[in-house]
């Protein structure tokens, strides 16, 4: 899986950057149909950092973003609404799935 990491209006250390792959390098094992995942740091506004995901699967995108008053903080309150979203999807599919075979 593909992780790229881009930083607007700042600069994010090496290490950190390390940290935040780790941390969505998490979400393969998760959803494992996912191909890429790219997150957009935005310092634009120092007090409050701004962390948008974009995760890339088979015929699917999806976006999160995540605000708080430091970096850490903000990553994981994007990557809790990335988390959200791949379940609910993985339930629909698993649901789906489920039900076809299953006769009563």
């Amino acid at each position: 899986m593909q992780i790229d990491i881009s930083v607007r209006h700042g600069h994010v250390s090496e290490p950190t950057q390390d940290t935040i792959r780790e941390k969505l390098d998490k979400l393969y094992r998760l959803y494992d149909r996912l191909s890429a995942i790219s997150a957009i740091i935005d310092f634009e506004h120092r007090d409050q950092p701004v962390v948008e995901l974009k995760a890339s699967a088979k015929k699917h995108e999806f976006i999160a973003v995540g605000k708080g008053e430091n970096l850490p903080s903000a990553v994981d309150e994007a990557i809790n609404r990335m988390e959200q979203q791949l379940r609910k999807r993985k339930e629909k599919v698993q649901d789906r799935h489920r039900g076809a075979g299953h006769r009563e």
